[in-house]
């Protein structure tokens, strides 16, 4: 039986792993490698969206003291396109691409991992870009909003891997580590820790935190059943594209609502 200090140690990591997973922040801990402290990781999925959320916030209220908020919107676009790797925006590009031109689940996957991008990932990809820019200038309170809305997306993939099951070629997937054996109790922990901080983060924001959840729940019971009628399950392309529905749909209210 571990130690409370060995707990504290072990979660440490599974939070410096899954920042390094999910951008290129450098981890500030030394990690002991397994697959099963990678399962482990993905608790931490919102909590490293946070980071990165208050990293957009400081730069556009940093940026705004010179530019025009359309301007310090596309250069924190870029520079979360810069800090991620573009992680889940390829993961859209390569989900509509496969699901507009595969015609067999294995026709699919084929195309998923094809790392050239199609006309239909493209397009998919500048309206996904366009209509976040967009829906951040149309908040009421920009900075709050690319604060939240990381964090609270970066829920939806957990909700996905918590029912559906995994489908691609293990031996090739970064995935793989992070999806097997996926822990739904820890899923219990993600999503009321981040329900805390929303409420935290908006001052007890009644409205934003339900439509918090409508949004988590709505991207992950849509886009979970269409990705499990086109392929039997979920792939990591599959989980980068629910994060940026997540976050779209979550600034739709967000728009509306402040």
């Amino acid at each position: 039986m571990l130690t409370i200090k060995q707990v504290i140690a072990r979660e440490w990591q599974a939070f410096w792993l899954a920042t390094g997973f999910l951008s290129r922040i450098p981890m500030l801990a030394r990690i002991n490698y397994s697959d099963r402290l990678m399962n482990q990781c993905a608790v931490y999925f919102p909590l490293v969206g946070l980071m990165l959320g208050a990293m957009y916030a400081g730069l556009y209220l940093a940026l705004s003291e010179a530019w025009s908020p359309l301007t310090c919107l596309i250069l924190v676009t870029g520079f979360h396109l810069w800090i991620t790797c573009a992680f889940h925006e390829d993961g859209l590009a390569d989900s509509v691409d496969a699901f507009g031109g595969g015609s067999s689940p294995g026709g699919k996957l084929r195309i998923m991992k094809d790392s050239r991008i199609g006309t239909y990932g493209t397009v998919a990809l500048i309206a996904a870009l366009a209509l976040k820019v967009t829906l951040l200038g149309e908040s009421g309170t920009i900075w709050l909003a690319l604060l939240l809305s990381p964090m609270v997306a970066r829920l939806t993939p957990l909700l996905i891997m918590g029912c559906l099951p995994y489908v691609t070629d293990p031996d090739k997937s970064k995935s793989k580590p992070v999806a097997d054996s996926f822990d739904r109790n820890r899923l219990l922990y993600a999503g009321l820790s981040t329900a805390v901080m929303t409420m935290l983060l908006t001052k007890f924001h009644v409205g934003i935190l339900l439509w918090s959840i409508v949004a988590t729940l709505g991207v992950a019971l849509v886009w979970g059943l269409y990705v499990r009628k086109q392929l039997g399950g979920y792939t990591g392309d599959a989980l980068g594209a629910s994060v940026v529905f997540g976050e779209l749909v979550l600034l739709l209210g967000l728009a509306s609502l402040e």
